[in-house]
């Protein structure tokens, strides 16, 4: 039951990192420039401009004339989501609280760890590329001109957020294996023991 919470809690861990890393896909803050009164905000699928009071957002249309750190966040975050979808599914599989490969133990927990892997490769990718859009935005800063100051916003803290969670739930989940194989190890012992046992009292 213990070994079954815990799968529980991560897989939860982990689709809150995913669902975080969703959010942040679709956030506009994750670049933010600023020149006088008038801010400008970037995201990956569109951007916004206007003061305080007043913004106006637009779709990007053109896909290569995009700078070269959206293009890579995007397309890696979109990989990223993916391996994720396809881990949910995966570690559902091999949880020990579904119905689904009871007749195949050994199986079931190998889909589990199989499910906890793909959601730390996941949450790595998202977090290297949170990491290295950062990076980016921090070397157009240093020169771009005094007057414009261009900085990453809330999204990238999001992103990070969800990476670190989608990781922290696939780390349970695949520690889940050396859990399993130390518990049915212990039972086969004992098993032994109480049959040695009786074949001596016999």
């Amino acid at each position: 039951m213990a070994s079954s919470g815990l799968q529980i809690v991560g897989f939860l861990l982990s689709l809150v990192g995913v669902s975080a890393t969703i959010a942040a896909t679709f956030m506009v803050e994750w670049g933010k420039e600023s020149q006088a009164k008038h801010r400008t905000y970037d995201g990956l699928w569109m951007s916004c401009s206007g003061t305080s009071e007043r913004a106006t957002c637009e779709n990007y249309k053109y896909l290569l004339k995009l700078p070269i750190e959206v293009q890579v966040t995007r397309a890696l975050i979109l990989v990223s989501l993916f391996l994720s979808a396809v881990a949910l599914i995966v570690s559902i599989l091999g949880m020990k609280c579904t119905r689904f490969m009871d007749a195949m133990p050994q199986s079931k927990v190998k889909a589990a760890v199989c499910g906890g892997g793909l959601f730390i490769l996941a949450g790595v990718l998202t977090i290297i590329v949170t990491s290295w859009y950062v990076s980016r935005m921090v070397e157009v800063n240093e020169k771009a001109h005094r007057l414009q100051n261009r900085e990453f916003g809330h999204a990238v803290f999001v992103s990070w957020a969800g990476g670190f969670f989608t990781v922290l739930g696939g780390v349970i989940l695949s520690l889940r294996r050396c859990w399993g194989f130390s518990g049915s190890s212990e039972s086969i012992s004992t098993n032994q023991l109480l049959s040695t046992a009786k074949s001596n009292y016999v």
